[in-house]
């Protein structure tokens, strides 16, 4: 098939855009090139793409409405993957306008150019941060979730919200992932993972908030894009859907903390700290109704997940001390 994912130059759109390359796909991959992290990682990343058979890059805003249809009519796009988005709870306190325009205006670009070039399936990012402050575990999707913490909580709830408007009005199917606290090769610096490894690589101190009170449903790369696969060609979906897609595990901070000191062989060093506004304490995937409908069933336990990751990072060295340096964030040699 001829498949549009947006944010390819991100962390889940470059690795589902390599694997359904791999799987004889072509792959139509839209990146604005956001520089909310380094877009130096961006651009190595869409490289590697852009190496590949049947890879085609489009360096664009989502939310130029005109263009984004041109693309999917003109390239002749059977569906799309709306993975781009402004990710960030803390960040969303700070910049506020960058949401509406990236999670809100964009959302609803890829929803018009869905309905006017009349395609049967659109599959989007949601967020497990939709779940709020909701203290019943594991999070399932039949949960009440209209009680947000962040506005990027409030945005992503939203995208639910105006897919399920767009399967009413106009027929066509949406599929919505709820994701959790996603980690792996080629992942965000602005993440756990990446923030941890980088600071006890070089026996500098990390930030442990909620004094280490925090468990989250980690979650490897290679078992979200699973479900997102199933979800994209899986016939018997109902029109609207919305699933969790996680590890079914709701794992200690500091668990984490000690694989990835473990993978480097380096003792952290923390500074305990109090819950930061718009976090949560906990997060845990009911993932029984992707199991029945996707057939997903995640593989990836935390310590080898994070050990694939370590040896990634230590594999590439100069990208990810041009990553430190871009983002203001040097070590002493």
């Amino acid at each position: 098939m001829k498949i549009l994912v947006t944010g390819t130059a991100g962390f889940i759109g470059y690795h589902l855009a390599e694997s359904l390359l791999a799987d004889g796909h072509q792959v139509v991959g839209v990146d604005n090139l956001c520089p909310y992290y380094p877009v130096l990682l961006k651009k190595a990343r869409h490289a590697r793409l852009a190496g590949q058979s049947g890879f085609l890059p489009v360096i664009m805003d989502l939310t130029e409405n005109e263009r984004l249809l041109e693309v999917v009519r003109g390239e002749k796009i059977e569906i799309i993957c709306h993975l781009a988005a402004q990710p960030g709870v803390r960040y969303s306190l700070e910049h506020p306008f960058e949401y509406e325009a990236a999670n809100l205006h964009a959302f609803l670009s890829v929803l018009e150019a869905t309905r006017q070039a009349g395609l049967e399936r659109l599959v989007y990012a949601s967020s497990s941060s939709v779940y709020g402050g909701n203290t019943r575990l594991p999070f399932s999707e039949s949960d009440p979730v209209e009680t947000p913490v962040s506005l990027y909580a409030a945005t992503k709830r939203a995208n639910e919200l105006m897919a399920h408007t767009y399967t009413h009005l106009y027929g066509f199917r949406t599929v919505g992932h709820r994701f959790f606290t996603v980690y792996g090769p080629w992942g965000r610096p602005d993440m756990a993972t990446w923030i941890f490894a980088e600071a006890i690589q070089h026996n500098k101190p990390i930030k442990v908030f909620n004094h280490g009170k925090m468990r989250r449903d980690f979650t490897y790369i290679d078992d979200i894009l699973s479900g997102l696969k199933a979800s994209l060609f899986e016939p018997s979906l109902d029109q609207y859907e919305l699933f969790n897609l996680g590890g079914h595990r709701s794992e200690e901070l500091l668990d984490l903390i000690r694989a990835i000191s473990d993978h480097l062989g380096k003792e952290p060093v923390m500074n305990m700290m109090p819950i930061q506004p718009g976090d949560v304490p906990a997060t845990y995937a009911d993932v029984e109704k992707a199991s029945a409908k996707l057939g997903y069933a995640p593989q990836t336990a935390m310590n080898a997940g994070v050990k694939k990751f370590i040896d990634w990072f230590l594999e590439h060295p100069d990208l990810t001390e041009q990553v430190h340096r871009e983002r203001g964030v040097t070590f002493e040699k």
